[in-house]
C-alpha cells in the first residue's frame, strides 16, 4: 500500500469526514478476493490522483465501527466523499473503467 492511506476508526473522522475536496475509501479485508483484486486498481488510481483526491484504506475486522456506521456489509465497497459528505459508492469488484469513471466525476 504505497498511494493509498490506512485509516481506523481512530482517525477515520479527521482523515476523511474533515477532508476538504475527495476522499475515496477502500474498506476491504484480508481474506476477500475481490478485495485483492481490486487494490492495485485503487492504488494506481491513488497515485494518478495524487493531489486531486485522497485514497484511503479500512480494514472492515479491525474498523467495524467505521464499517457499521456507513452500513457495509459487502467487500469490497468503494466510497466517494466531497467535502466530508458522502456523494457516491462503489460495490464489488468492478472494471478499472468503473473506478477511474468515478473518480474523474468527483475530483
Amino acid at each position: 500500500m504505497a498511494n493509498a492511506i490506512a485509516v481506523t476508526d481512530a482517525d477515520f473522522e479527521s482523515e476523511v469526514e474533515k477532508h476538504e475536496g475527495l476522499a475515496v475509501v477502500d474498506f476491504w479485508a484480508t481474506w476477500c478476493g475481490p478485495c485483492r483484486m481490486v487494490a492495485p486498481i485503487v492504488e494506481q488510481l491513488a497515485a494518478e490522483y495524487e493531489g486531486k483526491a485522497k485514497v484511503l484504506k479500512l480494514d472492515v475486522d479491525t474498523n467495524q465501527r467505521t464499517a457499521t456506521k456507513f452500513n457495509i456489509r459487502s467487500i469490497p465497497q468503494i466510497l466517494f466523499f466531497k467535502d466530508g459528505k458522502l456523494v457516491d459508492t462503489v460495490v464489488g469488484a468492478v472494471p478499472r473503467t468503473v473506478l477511474e469513471g468515478k473518480f474523474k466525476q468527483h475530483a
